[in-house]
């Protein structure tokens, strides 16, 4: 899945820090980064923040179908 114009990065790992199950993000590289990982995140971070303020495209592999259902509620409601 592709999450777009993220910009509440905190709300964003809580909401992936509360997943029950994997939670990747997929590199240009085609490397797959466990985001549970508190240094996958601050990897990810650093990368993605080098050059801008927010994060405008993510590709998501979740596991868990009550997961996937939190990533998109948050997409939708909880990005502000």
């Amino acid at each position: 899945m592709k999450i777009n114009n993220i910009t509440n990065v905190d709300k964003f790992f809580k909401v992936v820090d509360s997943c029950k199950g994997r939670v990747e993000l997929v590199t240009g590289e085609g490397d797959h980064l466990n985001l549970k990982s508190k240094l996958s995140q601050y990897v990810s971070l650093a990368n993605i923040f080098s050059n801008e303020a927010s994060i405008p495209e993510l590709e998501i592999i979740a596991s868990d179908p009550d997961d996937i259902r939190k990533l998109m509620d948050f997409m939708i409601d909880g990005n502000n």
